[in-house]
């Protein structure tokens, strides 16, 4: 069942709401700044394991304890930054996810300086299809698998998938002309 039927059947209004904002205002939809690519990425990393509902309800406590996922901030981290972060009950306090957010933002400012940006970097890879993709962040970056690479790449609009056809967002999605649209992108 696809994010967009799932949403449908959630019975909490509550629930509805936190997954309806995120499937309406954000997923699919491609982003442009650095930060909240990384933010993002971030996200889909400490999922892993978990449910995407946890991570929703948490992402304000994320951005907050993540320097507003400031990619030179987090870089700077020091091992008292890592200490915070794993004594922090808003985010997941799992080490092996929060040395990837920091080792993850040192490879981002590696990239800013080769490619100009994280997300020109994305854009001299695209495209790929996943698999391909899978092993340049495997190779690139930390804690990043192919249900962590599929969701993030899907999310900000490298992907295809994140929305059924049929859903209203779609043809928003496609408005906003998602990098899976361009196939001759180089």
């Amino acid at each position: 069942m696809s994010y967009c039927s799932t949403i449908e059947n959630i019975s909490s209004k509550e629930r509805k709401v936190l997954h309806k904002n995120y499937h309406d205002l954000h997923y699919g939809f491609p982003i442009h700044d650095d930060n909240e690519l990384f933010g993002r990425l971030i996200l889909e990393i400490n999922q892993a394991g978990l449910s995407w509902e946890t991570i929703l309800k948490k992402e304000m406590n994320f951005r907050v304890a993540y320097s507003n996922f400031e990619i030179e901030k987090i870089a700077a981290y020091t091992e008292k930054d890592r200490e915070r972060l794993l004594t922090d009950v808003g985010v997941i306090r799992n080490k092996l996810k929060i040395n990837a957010a920091i080792e993850n933002a040192k490879t981002i400012l590696n990239l800013q300086k080769e490619y100009g940006s994280f997300e020109k970097w994305l854009e001299f890879h695209h495209p790929k299809p996943k698999e391909e993709w899978v092993k340049l962040f495997k190779k690139t970056f930390k804690f990043t698998g192919g249900e962590i690479v599929g969701e993030f790449l899907m999310s900000i609009g490298y992907l295809p998938g994140a929305h059924e056809k049929e859903c209203k967002i779609y043809k928003k999605i496609l408005l906003a002309q998602p990098m899976w649209m361009q196939q001759d992108n180089q």
